[in-house]
């Protein structure tokens, strides 16, 4: 009996296949790329009104901004000055205004006399302002009333900030008493600390001039801090809000405005009132 042959038939398995996955290969790829797309689409949309700024495309919307509130300020300079009549009016300048013209200063608004000004001399215990020089002549050549402040910087030596105002400031009959600006609080140092610094510059700077000089800070540093523990001291006071109108009694002088157009000097520029009239600022100068 013949034996039949069985072929065994050779089964062929295929390998399933991977499901792609969304993190394998192109898609991978194409959905970083498309990530970073719509991060850089929405990056630009957040700012852009920075960037169409930056581009010029608004250019003439900042522009228009700008002229509003110089505007409005002039209107407010109009009404302080209005409400001050009789009262000398003066500037105060540093290297910041640049080059001045002083032979043009003359008038504010085209209508009342500057009859004073205070020149920035000095700041910390290394900073001549660079401008000082050249604007303390020009002041006396055009025969105004002229003073000298020192910018205070809370965490420098007070004796050396002195002696370079004194080294740099020579004050002569007809000259506004020198002037301590103060405006920041100290870093690393308490309040008590702050007060000794200005106590020795203003007895240092007192005992050179043989007079007292004035403070100048804003209204609030003033009321917080100075008030209660300088008052043997006269003040000149900064405040720009709307809702002041009229100087204070209690300050010497009161500077209304950092906003205000003068010929003679490009942009802009302080406005002080002093809280009397011409011959009563002339009594208070060096004799």
């Amino acid at each position: 009996m013949r034996r039949k042959t069985i072929r065994s038939k050779t089964i062929v398995r295929r390998k399933p296949r991977k499901k792609s996955s969304f993190f394998s290969g192109n898609r991978l790829r194409l959905s970083i790329i498309g990530f970073f797309i719509l991060l850089i689409i929405g990056l630009g949309y957040h700012y852009r009104n920075g960037l169409l700024y930056y581009l010029g495309f608004k250019s003439y919307k900042l522009k228009y901004e700008q002229e509003e509130v110089k505007r409005i300020s002039d209107i407010r300079n109009f009404q302080v000055l209005d409400n001050h009549q009789g009262k000398a009016i003066g500037l105060d300048v540093s290297e910041y205004q640049g080059k001045i013209d002083w032979d043009v200063i003359e008038n504010l608004e085209n209508e009342y006399p500057i009859e004073f000004v205070f020149i920035r001399a000095t700041a910390g215990n290394d900073r001549e302002d660079a401008q000082f020089d050249e604007n303390w002549l020009g002041a006396k050549k055009r025969k105004m009333i002229r003073g000298a402040y020192h910018y205070y910087r809370p965490n420098e030596n007070s004796l050396e900030q002195a002696k370079l105002f004194i080294k740099t400031v020579r004050l002569t009959k007809g000259d506004l008493p020198p002037v301590l600006d103060i405006e920041k609080l100290p870093k690393g140092q308490s309040l008590d600390s702050l007060k000794i610094g200005l106590r020795r510059w203003l007895k240092a700077v007192e005992a050179h001039y043989k007079v007292k000089p004035i403070i100048y800070t804003g209204e609030k540093y003033y009321d917080d801090f100075l008030k209660e523990d300088f008052s043997d001291y006269l003040f000149w006071i900064a405040n720009y809000n709307f809702y002041r109108e009229k100087i204070a009694e209690d300050w010497l002088f009161w500077q209304f405005t950092e906003k205000a157009s003068v010929s003679g000097i490009k942009g802009n520029v302080d406005v002080n009132i002093f809280n009397g009239d011409v011959e009563q600022l002339r009594f208070i100068t060096m004799e």
